[in-house]
C-alpha cells in the first residue's frame, strides 16, 4: 500500500449501452462499479444516457420510460449500497423534473445520490436531433424534490451546475465537475465556470459518434480544454451496442492532465472495457496557484456553481502500484527530431540577435572535447551560418591543464576542425603554477584552491580574447557545479536551461542529423562527465568523474523538473524517483542524491543571482531576472529528509 501523494485514481467505461435493454446496462453498471472499487478507483465515469441508451429516439417520449428508469436507478441505489462499493461513480439518464425531461448526469456513491447535473447545451444539429427530446438546463432548478421519484431520491437532491469536494481522511482531497458531451463543443464550457470554482478534475459522460476525423478533433478538444483550465479531464462516450442505424459509436476514451495525455481508450471494444489512471490533483493546484490569469478569471467570474460536500469512501492509500507512466527523463523530447530542432534554433537565434545587436562578428569559446562545450560550438557555428558570418570568427580556444586527457583533447581539435572555426591552443599550466606560488599554495594539494584557479584562469584567457559565449548548462546551475566568476560567467550563455540530459540528448541528434560529425560527436557523448581539473589516472584516464560527486545527473534532472515545475518535494518526489529509476539505482542512493540535489540547490542560489543573459527554452529556467526568484540565505531544511 502507498501513500497517495495527492493521486486521485480516475477511470472511465466504454460500455456500450444496450439500446433499451435497461435491466442488462444497470447489471453491467452495478458489476463495473464493483470492479473500479476493487482497483481502487476513486472517480468513475460512464457514458451519456447508459442506463437507457443514448440511441433511442422518440423512446424517449414513452410515459413508461421514466418510471423503469428510476427502478433502474433504484436497482444500481441498493446494488451499490455495501461497502466494498468505495468508488463515486457518474451514469446518464433521462429525467423529468418539474415536467421537463433533462439529460442528465446522476453522481453516486455507496447508494447514496450526492448530485444530478443536467446537459446544459442541447445539440439540434447531430443525427438524432437531440434537442427534440431534452430541454437545456437554465440554471433556476436548483434541487430535486424526494417527492414520487423512489427511495434513491430518499432525500433531496442538489441539481444544477455543481462542484462535488471530496476530502480524504489523510488531508488531501479533490474536487471535480461534471458536463456532458455537446457541453465541451461549445463556445463557453461549463467546465470553465466548473474549474474556476475550484473542480481540479472534469468528468464528461458522452455519445460521440464516429466519423472521418473526429476523433483526433474530440480528442484534441478534451487536451485542449484540460490544459485551459489548469485540470484532469476524464472523458468517455457510448460504445458499440448503441444503435448502427445511421451512425456507429466507438466508445473513444480519454484522461489528459493539464493537457497532457495520460491514457486513450482503445476503440470498437464489445465488451465493457474499464480504463483508469492515477492524476496528480497536487500539481494542478499547484499549477493554479502559480498561474495568476488563472486566479484573476476566477475573481472575476459569477456563476451558478454550487458546492456539494463528500465524505469519500475511498481508501486513503492507493491500491497496488501507481496507475500511471513516471518519465525517467522529463526534459528530453523522445522521439521527437522536430522538438529538438526547435530546441536549436532557440539557442541559435538567441545568440544571432545578441551578435548583430552589438555589431560582432568574431567570438571566442572554450573548447574541451566535454559535452557542455560541444552543443555550444555547435549552436555558435549555427549561429554564424545564420547571420553569414565567416565562421573563421569563432576563436575556438582549447586550454590544456593538469586534467586534461587525451581523450577530450584530441576531441576537441577534431570537432574544431571539421567545423571549420580558428582553433588556438593556449596551456594554462605554467600560469597556474605560477599563482600557485604567488599565494603560498602548495601545486600537491588538490583542493578547491587547486581547482578553481585552473577554472578562473581559463575564464581569464577566454575573456581577454574576446567576447565569451559561455557553456554552463542548467543541471551545472541548479547544483552550482561551477567556479564562481569562472565556468560561471560568459557574456551570452547559449546553455543556459538546457540539463545535462538535453545536453547528450541534442548532441545525439544533431549527429544523426549531420552523419559527416558523427564518430566525433558519438565519442564526446560517451566520455565520462568531468571538469577535468584533477590529474589524470596512471593510464592517463579520466580520474574526476563528476557524477561520483553530485550523484547521477538523470536522477537529479528528474528532482529538478519535478521540484520546480510540479512543486514536488519530499517523500512524494523520493516515491517517484524510484519509480522512475526501479532496477536501474537503489533507494539509498535516489536518498543520498535527494539530499545533495537540495542542498547544493539552495546554497548555491548566490552564483544564480549574477547568472549571464541565455535563451529560455522550456518551463524550467533559473535566470533570477524572470524565472526564479529567490533568498541566497534560504536554509534547505524542510525540503530535506
Amino acid at each position: 500500500m502507498k501513500k497517495r501523494y495527492g493521486f486521485v485514481r480516475c477511470g472511465i467505461s466504454t460500455l456500450g449501452s444496450n439500446v433499451g435493454d435497461i435491466d442488462k446496462n444497470v447489471d453491467e453498471i452495478i458489476e463495473t462499479v464493483y470492479r473500479a472499487s476493487k482497483a481502487g478507483i476513486d472517480l468513475l465515469v460512464f457514458p451519456e444516457l447508459c442506463i437507457t441508451g443514448y440511441t433511442m429516439q422518440d423512446m424517449f417520449f414513452d410515459t413508461n420510460l421514466e418510471s423503469k428508469c428510476l427502478k433502474a436507478l433504484n436497482k444500481i441505489y441498493y446494488g451499490t449500497k455495501d461497502y466494498t462499493y468505495t468508488s463515486i461513480f457518474i451514469v446518464g439518464m433521462p429525467l423529468r423534473v418539474n415536467s421537463i425531461l433533462y439529460n442528465v448526469a446522476v453522481v453516486m456513491q455507496r447508494g447514496e445520490i450526492l448530485g444530478v447535473v443536467p446537459k446544459t447545451y442541447i445539440p439540434n444539429q447531430n443525427e438524432f436531433y437531440e434537442k427534440r427530446y431534452f430541454t437545456s438546463y437554465n440554471g433556476k432548478e436548483k434541487i430535486i424534490k424526494r417527492l414520487g421519484l423512489g427511495d434513491a431520491f430518499a432525500f433531496d437532491v442538489p441539481f444544477g451546475n455543481i462542484v462535488f469536494d471530496v476530502n480524504f481522511e489523510t488531508g488531501h482531497g479533490y474536487s471535480f465537475g461534471v458536463e456532458i458531451c455537446e457541453d465541451l463543443w461549445s463556445v463557453k464550457p461549463p467546465s470553465l465556470d466548473l474549474a474556476l470554482s475550484g473542480a481540479n478534475i472534469i468528468a464528461n459522460l458522452s455519445a460521440s459518434n464516429e466519423l472521418l476525423g473526429k476523433d483526433e478533433y474530440r480528442k484534441e478538444l478534451v487536451k485542449t480544454q484540460s490544459a485551459r483550465t489548469h485540470s484532469a479531464y476524464v472523458y468517455t462516450s457510448a460504445g458499440l451496442n448503441e444503435s448502427t442505424t445511421d451512425t456507429v459509436f466507438g466508445g473513444s476514451g480519454y484522461i489528459f492532465e493539464n493537457g497532457k495525455e495520460l491514457l486513450t481508450a482503445k476503440r470498437y471494444q464489445w465488451d465493457n472495457t474499464l480504463y483508469y489512471k492515477d492524476v496528480d490533483v497536487e500539481f494542478l493546484n499547484f499549477e493554479r496557484i502559480k498561474n495568476k490569469t488563472f486566479a484573476d478569471c476566477a475573481s472575476k467570474t459569477i456563476s451558478d456553481v454550487q458546492h456539494v460536500y463528500v465524505d469519500n469512501w475511498a481508501n486513503s492509500e492507493l491500491v497496488g502500484d501507481l496507475k500511471r507512466d513516471i518519465n525517467p527523463h522529463p526534459f528530453v523530447p523522445k522521439n521527437n527530431p522536430k522538438a529538438c530542432k526547435e530546441i536549436f534554433d532557440i539557442q541559435t537565434y538567441g545568440l544571432a540577435k545578441r551578435l548583430k545587436s552589438i555589431n560582432l562578428d568574431k567570438v571566442t569559446i572554450g573548447v574541451s572535447g566535454g559535452l557542455d562545450s560541444t552543443l555550444a560550438l555547435l549552436v555558435t557555428a549555427n549561429a554564424f551560418e545564420v547571420l553569414g558570418y565567416d565562421k573563421k570568427g569563432i576563436l575556438g580556444i582549447t586550454m590544456p591543464g593538469f586534467g586534461t586527457s587525451d581523450r577530450t583533447y584530441q576531441n576537441s581539435l577534431k570537432l574544431s576542425e571539421a567545423l571549420g572555426i580558428t582553433l588556438e591552443e593556449i596551456s594554462i599550466k605554467d600560469a597556474c603554477i605560477q599563482h600557485f606560488k604567488d599565494i603560498g599554495h602548495d601545486i600537491n594539494n588538490h583542493n578547491l584552491v587547486y581547482e578553481n584557479s585552473q577554472a578562473r584562469e581559463r575564464t581569464q584567457i577566454l575573456m581577454d580574447k574576446g567576447f565569451t559565449i559561455g557553456t554552463g548548462d542548467l543541471s551545472e546551475g541548479a547544483l552550482g557545479w561551477c567556479t564562481y566568476n569562472a565556468d560561471h560567467m560568459s557574456m551570452y550563455n547559449v546553455n543556459a536551461s538546457i540539463p545535462k540530459t538535453l545536453v547528450k540528448h541534442l548532441i545525439n541528434w544533431y549527429a544523426n542529423e549531420n552523419p559527416e560529425y558523427k564518430d566525433i560527436l558519438f565519442d564526446i557523448v560517451e566520455t565520462p562527465i568531468s571538469p577535468e581539473l584533477l590529474p589524470p589516472d596512471e593510464n592517463g584516464n579520466i580520474a574526476q568523474k563528476t557524477e561520483s560527486n553530485v550523484g547521477a545527473y538523470e536522477v537529479q534532472d528528474f528532482f529538478l523538473y519535478h521540484f520546480l515545475r510540479r512543486g514536488t518535494s519530499g517523500e512524494k518526489l523520493i516515491f517517484l524517483a524510484n519509480i522512475a529509476f526501479d532496477g536501474i539505482y537503489t533507494e539509498e542512493q535516489i536518498n543520498e542524491w535527494y539530499n545533495i540535489f537540495f542542498t547544493r540547490f539552495f546554497n548555491n542560489q548566490y552564483k544564480r543571482d549574477c547568472v549571464p543573459a541565455g535563451p529560455k527554452v522550456g518551463s524550467v529556467a533559473l535566470s533570477p531576472r524572470g524565472d526564479l526568484r529567490m533568498s541566497a540565505d534560504m536554509t534547505s531544511k524542510i525540503w530535506k529528509i
